[in-house]
């Protein structure tokens, strides 16, 4: 029997649309939005940000640096949080439901950037009763520390759980850990994998 449900963020509850976070930044930058990606990922800081290892505003003036953005904090947020557009991709109620059967966990790879904000922005979080969070834990999925993490936070055994995430690989590593997990494609793909299990909401 499943006790507890676990979801991913990003590309399950929140879409990510990068291209408009890069239209953004264009608009502040003196390089285009298709040079954008890869000033960013030279600077290998992503990563060391999500793992919680750089402090969010050092990250963000080395980021305006590589970028000629010349912008306080506060609007560097915002330009880095353009990624997430203001619709869900799961109605609240399916939530709601949920929480009323089941424990709710939050599993994430985010920042210290990100993450405040969609909590201000996506009232539907305030359904889950825990976040686990990379940079919080220091380690990112598909790294097995985060699941662990998410499996203590559980207050259950592994084959309890249920895990969705849009990413094989995230997938297939909460498998090794004994989790039972789908790949999530959609919202109707979603709720006929959870009713094939029993969940319900």
């Amino acid at each position: 029997m499943t006790r507890t449900v676990i979801f991913d963020l990003g590309g399950v509850i929140v879409p990510l649309d990068f291209a408009r976070a890069y239209r953004a930044i264009e608009g502040r930058s003196p390089y285009p939005a298709h040079e954008i990606p890869a000033r960013i990922a030279s600077t290998g800081l992503v990563p060391e940000l999500e793992k919680g290892r750089i402090d969010p505003r050092e990250f963000a003036g080395r980021i305006s640096e590589v970028l000629g953005l010349r912008v306080g904090y506060e609007e560097f947020c915002e330009l880095w949080s353009a990624i997430f557009p203001p619709r869900t991709l799961i109605p609240e109620d399916l939530l709601e439901g949920l929480r009323r059967r089941h424990r709710l966990l939050l599993l994430s790879n985010t920042n210290a950037i990100h993450f405040p904000y969609i909590r201000r922005n996506y009232p539907l979080l305030e359904h889950f009763d825990d976040f686990v969070l990379s940079y919080e834990v220091g380690a990112m999925k598909p790294a097995p520390e985060i699941f662990q993490a998410a499996l203590a936070r559980a207050g259950c055994e592994p084959a309890e759980c249920f895990f969705t995430d849009d990413v094989a690989d995230n997938v297939e590593a909460a498998r090794r850990e004994g989790i039972d997990a789908e790949q999530f494609q959609s919202c109707e793909q979603l709720e006929r994998a959870l009713r094939a299990r029993g969940i319900e909401w």
